[in-house]
């Protein structure tokens, strides 16, 4: 026979105070005394009182529940980040709910409609390739909902955004590449309404420009952040009549498609082609050559971007200022970029 569970109604009966203190008493209210939350505490452990969470999420107005929207959770830099997310989130009693946008802006649009039903107490988005508008996030924070963004960030939101810093992981790849002695380097940009396309992208020329190096528009072509575009921009560079000795992708999964793409056609890297990723995914370094790339902190991302929302969410007041918090990259150096340098 299954055993009643113990209610707030027992707990008072049992103490002979009013329901009302009782539920005051276990959410810590000012308004009784500590003697009485202390006897209330007491007898609702002896008798294993658990709160319903339905009753609790309406008391509390909360559900202790977030919300994660991400491009592709098959994309190990994302479900590592969530990892992150959830590791903060479990440890401040709260769960997850996790959305695929799959680059579709409207599969994110549905996903915040979605959300908002849901009654989430906070959303964290990395947002999709085809998003442009951001007005779905910004009625999500006028109705109370807080968004924090990571790695993929609206620049004209108000709100927390954590993100790497792509420009000068970009630039420190451009550099290594000039320091190896490569002259022709191409860049597959990723696409060009992301922020972080751009500024890999802006890390790119600005190198080039520094070390006197001219740019040329035909090596520089732009993918999805996919293996697949990876593969046929590797293609379109080397089939130029001036190829590229070097090719620096907007991410691993560029890159790795890069990388496939040069040995169906012949070329050894870094001999013939070097070539540089960003992310630095556990793949990159089992390939053959290993691939160098630019690495990027995504469990600690998602632990902060965590961290950012709790606080906003329990905090009782607005913050004055939205905070966007910048990590740094790694430069990890492998085979990939490794030419041999000669003598002039």
């Amino acid at each position: 026979m299954r055993k009643a569970s113990i209610t707030i109604k027992e707990i008072a009966r049992q103490l002979n105070v009013s329901k009302s203190t009782v539920s005051r008493a276990l959410r810590d209210s000012p308004e009784i005394s500590e003697e009485t939350k202390k006897r209330v505490i007491t007898l609702a452990e002896s008798l294993n009182y658990s709160p319903n969470p339905i009753a609790l999420s309406l008391l509390r107005n909360r559900t202790q529940t977030l919300g994660i929207i991400v491009p592709d959770i098959a994309n190990p830099f994302f479900s590592t980040a969530i990892g992150g997310v959830e590791d903060i989130a479990y440890s401040r009693g709260y769960h997850t709910m996790i959305y695929q946008s799959h680059e579709s802006y409207e599969r994110e649009l549905a996903d915040t409609k979605h959300i908002a039903t849901r009654r989430v107490d906070g959303l964290i988005v990395s947002i999709s390739s085809k998003t442009e508008n951001h007005d779905h996030f910004v009625a999500l924070q006028e109705q109370g909902i807080p968004v924090v963004f990571f790695d993929r960030v609206s620049e004209t939101m108000p709100s927390h955004k954590v993100r790497v810093d792509d420009y000068k992981g970009a630039y420190e790849a451009t550099e290594h590449l000039i320091s190896r002695g490569c002259k022709s380097i191409a860049h597959i940009a990723g696409p060009a309404n992301l922020s972080i396309s751009r500024n890999r992208l802006k890390g790119y020329q600005d190198a080039l420009t520094h070390h006197g190096i001219e740019l040329h528009n035909e090596w520089v072509v732009s993918s999805e952040y996919n293996q697949a575009g990876g593969t046929e921009r590797a293609y379109q560079l080397m089939a130029l009549r001036n190829r590229p000795d070097a090719i620096f992708a907007a991410s691993d999964r560029i890159a790795i498609g890069v990388h496939w793409a040069l040995r169906q056609l012949g070329y050894r890297m870094p001999d013939d082609v070097a070539i540089v990723g960003f992310s630095d995914l556990s793949i990159s370094s089992l390939l053959d050559p290993p691939l160098s790339s630019v690495a990027q902190p995504s469990f600690e991302m998602g632990q902060l971007a965590a961290t950012l929302l709790l606080d906003l969410i329990e905090s009782k007041s607005t913050p004055v200022a939205f905070e966007t918090r910048v990590l740094t990259s790694n430069l990890i150096i492998r085979k990939s970029s490794m030419k041999e340098l000669t003598s002039d």
